[in-house]
């Protein structure tokens, strides 16, 4: 991929780091597992615009210029990228896969119900698979406790070309609204989860993977459709395996026929073709 054309591109990884080619931008970023030797010569490292350091007490900082934001295009979506205090950069291109199949599911769910599906978006982010969903025909409901990212999400909308589509945009945290929709009867054809390994609710509560993946699953299903047609959990967490995830997913889709696939989400690396690992799915689909 070109940085003219405003893409993405992992140029290579090792020693612990990737070099990524993020638009104009030549950035290196922390990938402890690149275990192995890169494959560029240091000059192609050293040419780079802008480096996270990554901190012992957590966080870290950008050595080099950068401009407050820029905007790239990823798969069919433009996103707004910028280098966040956690050397994030606003975007996952590990989810692309993930986007492809949402998009192919969410059709084949309208198709199957003669409606938009509905799709319930949780630990939402910037908005990826939100903008699959939306293109794809769905009706979203989009969940995140950050107001800023949530408004991020929408600014990705508006730049996709996907501003008109029906979504609600929610600032909540997310087990709280899980309960509310419960007692409301709410019912979703479709759930996306990407839950971090720790974070905080909107009012400052507590979420820790751990103790909290199986309670979040337990209250993802009393929001499932009896009719549902995808689920979709990825995770960043050390140690939460494919094997991890779909074990804990079982139990929401016992009964309910269908299949379930579980994998590494990876990024294609351009200078010897080395799949870089960047965490885990599992997603089941109705037969």
């Amino acid at each position: 991929m070109e940085a003219e054309t405003g893409t993405y591109a992992l140029l290579d990884a090792g020693g612990g780091r990737k070099l990524e080619q993020v638009g104009p931008f030549r950035l290196v970023r922390p990938a402890p597992q690149a275990v192995w030797a890169p494959a560029l010569e240091p000059a192609a490292w050293k040419a780079a615009d802008a480096e996270f350091l990554r901190s012992d007490t957590g966080g870290g900082a950008w050595r080099g210029a950068l401009p407050e934001g820029w905007e790239i295009a990823l798969a069919r979506f433009r996103f707004w990228v910028k280098g966040t205090g956690f050397g994030h950069l606003g975007v996952f291109p590990e989810q692309q896969a993930c986007w492809t199949w949402i998009g192919q599911e969410t059709a084949a769910a309208a198709r199957r119900l003669g409606r938009a599906p509905k799709v319930l978006n949780l630990f939402a982010y910037t908005g990826g698979s939100t903008l699959a969903a939306l293109a794809a025909g769905a009706d979203v409901t989009h969940v995140d406790a950050s107001r800023g990212v949530v408004a991020w999400a929408r600014d990705n909308a508006a730049r996709s070309g996907l501003a008109d589509r029906p979504c609600r945009w929610i600032v909540e945290d997310v087990q709280k609204f899980l309960k509310r929709e419960a007692r409301r009867g709410t019912r979703y054809d479709g759930i996306i989860l990407d839950p971090p390994s720790f974070g905080r609710g909107s009012k400052g509560e507590v979420w820790k993977i751990e103790p909290g993946a199986a309670p979040l699953l337990e209250a993802c299903a009393a929001v499932l459709d009896a009719e549902a047609a995808l689920i979709l959990f990825t995770c960043h967490t050390p140690g939460f395996t494919p094997l991890v995830l779909a074990n804990l997913l079982a139990p929401l889709v016992q009964g309910r026929g269908g299949s379930i696939e579980q994998g590494e989400m990876q990024i294609p690396e351009d200078a010897a073709g080395r799949p870089l690992p960047s965490g885990t799915f599992v997603r089941w689909r109705a037969s």
